[in-house]
C-alpha cells in the first residue's frame, strides 16, 4: 500500500496528465512507420554503410568500450583529442571541445560563461536548451522579437553602458520555423555594443555553408563569434556536441562546465564515430544542394497551395495547423497515408500555432513529397466538407 504522501503526489501527476489530455498536448512515446517526416537525419548517414563500417572498426579497435568515467578523471583518450582538433578545423576555430549532448553542451557554455551581473540578449524562438542554459546562468534576459534587428539593438542599446559581459544567442537555423539568422549583420550589431555571440548551428552542420560547414562559416564570422555550438547527432548520425571558439574558452570550460565536468565521457569508439560521419558529410555537396532545392521547391509549392509555411527557407518545412486537435488530426490522416509525421503543439511552439513540422532529408523523393502534398490537400478539402455539413 502506498502511503498518504505517495498517494497524494500519484493523485497530482494523474491530474496533471488529464489537464493536457483536456488540451491536446500530452505526449507519448511512439515508433512511427513511413515516409520519415520527423527525423533530423538530413544527409541520410544514419544508414550509410561507410559509416557503419567505421563504427565496426571503432568498436573492434577500441582500447575499451565504456567510458568509465569523466574526461577530467579516467575518461579521457587520444581519441578525444584528434577528433576535437578535427572538428575545429571544420568549424574554422581554434579550438573545440565534446560534449555528451547538444543539451548539455548548451547549459555547460551558458552557466559557465554568464551570471547574474550580466545580460543575455535571446531570440524569442531559441530552443529550450538555450532557454534552460540562460535561466541556470541567472543573467538578466532580454528578449527581443524573433529575426528582429531592430529588436535587437534596442535592447543591446537599453544596456550600452552595462558593466558586466553582454551575450546575444541565436540559433543558425530555427528548429520549428525553419528560418535562418543573420548571422553576419547581427554580429555588426553585437559589436557595436560591446556584446558577444553565441551560435547554436544544430539544424545548419552538415547540410548549410561551405561544406556543410554552417551559417557561421557562410557570413565569415568564426574569429568574431565567441562560441559556435555544433550538435553531431542530426545531419551527422553520430552523439554529442562539440563547442567550437578559442583554445582560451577551451580551456575554461574544461575547468568551469559542469555539464563536462560531472558527465561520464562516451565511450571512444563514439569519437571515432563523429570523426567518421564529419568526413562523409564534407564531401557531401550534391546530396546537400539537392536537399535544398528539393526543400526550396516543396515549401514554395505548400504556400502556393494555401499553406502557412511560416519564414522556411530550409529543410525545415513547417505547416501551421493553429488549434491543436486539428494539429492532431492532420497527423493522424498523414500517417494513416504512409507518413510518419507528428504535431508539434505548445509550449513547444505558441498558443495557436501548432504544426506539421516537415523535416526534410536526402531519403525523401520527389515523388513521396508530392503524395504528402496531395495529401495535406486531401484533408483540407475533407475538413471543408465536414465543416459545410456540420453548419447545414
Amino acid at each position: 500500500m502506498p502511503s498518504e504522501s505517495q498517494a497524494r503526489l500519484q493523485r497530482e501527476l494523474a491530474e496533471d496528465l488529464r489537464r493536457l489530455e483536456n488540451r491536446k498536448q500530452k505526449r507519448s512515446l511512439t515508433e512511427l512507420v513511413g515516409v520519415n517526416l520527423c527525423s533530423n537525419d538530413y544527409l541520410g548517414l544514419a544508414t550509410h554503410p561507410k559509416l557503419r563500417e567505421a563504427i565496426v572498426q571503432a568498436v573492434q579497435e577500441a582500447p575499451r568500450i565504456g567510458g568509465t568515467g569523466s574526461r577530467l578523471l579516467s575518461g579521457h583518450l587520444a581519441e578525444w583529442d584528434v577528433v576535437e582538433a578535427d572538428f575545429a578545423q571544420f568549424a574554422g576555430t581554434e579550438a573545440a571541445l565534446y560534449f555528451s549532448s547538444g543539451y548539455a553542451a548548451n547549459l555547460g557554455l551558458l552557466t559557465s560563461l554568464v551570471g547574474r551581473d550580466d545580460v543575455v540578449f535571446s531570440d524569442a524562438r531559441n530552443h529550450a536548451s538555450l532557454i534552460d542554459g540562460m535561466c541556470l546562468a541567472r543573467a538578466q534576459k532580454e528578449i527581443y522579437r524573433h529575426l528582429d534587428l531592430d529588436s535587437l539593438e534596442e535592447a543591446l542599446k537599453k544596456h550600452a553602458h552595462a558593466r558586466g559581459r553582454k551575450m546575444v544567442v541565436t540559433e543558425s537555423v530555427f528548429s520549428m520555423d525553419g528560418d535562418c539568422a543573420p548571422i553576419a549583420e547581427m554580429v555588426k550589431i553585437a559589436e557595436r555594443y560591446g556584446a558577444g555571440m553565441i551560435v547554436d548551428e544544430a539544424h545548419a552542420v552538415g547540410v548549410h555553408g561551405p561544406s556543410g560547414r554552417g551559417l557561421v562559416a557562410a557570413a565569415r564570422a568564426e574569429e568574431t563569434v565567441w562560441a559556435v555550438v555544433h550538435p553531431c547527432g542530426k545531419a551527422l548520425a553520430s552523439v554529442g556536441a562539440m563547442v567550437c571558439g578559442s583554445e582560451l574558452l577551451k580551456q575554461h570550460l574544461v575547468n568551469h562546465a559542469r555539464t563536462l565536468i560531472f558527465s561520464t565521457a562516451q565511450p571512444p569508439y563514439m569519437a571515432r564515430q563523429v570523426q567518421a560521419a564529419l568526413r562523409l558529410a564534407k564531401a557531401m555537396e550534391t546530396e546537400r544542394a539537392l536537399l535544398l532545392e528539393r526543400s526550396r521547391r516543396f515549401c514554395s509549392e505548400l504556400r502556393n497551395d494555401g499553406w502557412d509555411t511560416a519564414g522556411s527557407t530550409t529543410q525545415i518545412v513547417p505547416v501551421i495547423i493553429g488549434a491543436n486537435a486539428e494539429a492532431l488530426a492532420a497527423a493522424e490522416h498523414l500517417q494513416g497515408k504512409g507518413f510518419a509525421v507528428r504535431a508539434i503543439r505548445p509550449p513547444t511552439v505558441p498558443e495557436g500555432q501548432a504544426r506539421l513540422r516537415l523535416s526534410l532529408t536526402c531519403d525523401i523523393s520527389s515523388k513521396d513529397l508530392e503524395r504528402l502534398r496531395s495529401a495535406l490537400g486531401a484533408w483540407r478539402e475533407r475538413c471543408v466538407l465536414t465543416s459545410g455539413a456540420a453548419r447545414a
